[in-house]
């Protein structure tokens, strides 16, 4: 598993890889945290799992040992043989030298088991690679990532909460998102100076809210956030019209941290019926 950035001197983990800032390496190192992650996964023999970044495999070692298939996206080439040479003779091992912002899920999708992605993101990735993840939901049957605590606050915050922001709604437009334990920094070499903490994603089956649109309900979200201290009616000024807001039932003085998935999907609903259309029919 790999992690955020740190700072200093070149620090080596016990098997002599040197930590490399660029990819955001910090190896957990505590079996304790380990154990408690893997009940979290709680694998199953017929699985598919998808690990991205196993750094010494610490995690990786109890995993590929449960189930059918685990596919490793590890773009360190350094790291590849001595994933080769530790794990190489289990049956369900598969490596994949990737950069995981760019990687293919769908490809991996080659049974009719979906797909259980796992990870220690680098911070420095993880907002991006979620994103990125997004488009492969229909593959996907959850994930569990280790992030920085600040990113699993935003991704976990509920309307009126400070963390809400866009991530938040992309996100749980398209997943329930849970926060299950925090993890400190004591438990990695080196160190990160900040914590981390465990959050698990589950697609939604089916989405409780239909965006008509995505492409506006994504522009929507973005620009209603564009400058969060500012209202709605000033962030979507051109967007949307106070006769708008009054249509779908909100209040266009809020800031967008007010309201939740279901709102944002009534608006960017209404700006499709009422803009997008007449603006193909013209």
């Amino acid at each position: 598993m790999s992690r955020a950035k740190t700072h200093g001197k070149p620090s080596y983990s016990a098997s002599g890889h040197q930590h490399k800032k660029q990819f955001g390496q910090n190896f957990l190192n505590n079996d304790s945290i380990i154990r408690q992650i893997v009940h979290a996964i709680h694998p199953q023999a017929d699985q598919h799992l998808v690990e991205i970044g196993p750094g010494e495999a610490a995690l990786t070692t109890p995993l590929v040992q449960q189930v059918k298939r685990l596919d490793i996206i590890e773009i360190d080439r350094d790291l590849h043989q001595p994933l080769r040479d530790k794990l190489g003779h289990y049956p369900a091992f598969a490596l994949h030298q990737a950069d995981a912002l760019r990687f293919d899920y769908a490809q991996l999708a080659t049974d009719d088991k979906p797909l259980r992605l796992v990870g220690n993101l680098p911070y420095n990735i993880s907002s991006p690679l979620i994103f990125h993840l997004l488009n492969f939901l229909p593959h996907i049957a959850d994930m569990h990532f280790m992030l920085q605590k600040e990113v699993v606050e935003r991704l976990t915050a509920t309307p009126g909460k400070k963390s809400f922001g866009r991530l938040s709604v992309m996100v749980q437009y398209f997943c329930q998102a849970e926060l299950l334990f925090i993890v400190g920094p004591e438990n990695f070499e080196p160190p990160p100076k900040v914590d981390s903490a465990i959050v698990r994603l589950t697609p939604h089956q089916p989405l409780p809210y239909q965006a008509d649109n995505f492409e506006d309900f994504s522009a929507l979200v973005k620009q209603s956030f564009a400058m969060k201290r500012k209202t709605l009616r000033n962030n979507l000024k051109g967007w949307l019209n106070d006769d708008d807001f009054n249509t779908c039932g909100i209040e266009p003085s809020l800031r967008a941290e007010a309201l939740g998935v279901a709102d944002f999907v009534t608006l960017a609903n209404h700006y499709s019926h009422h803009y997008t259309q007449k603006q193909k029919d013209t």
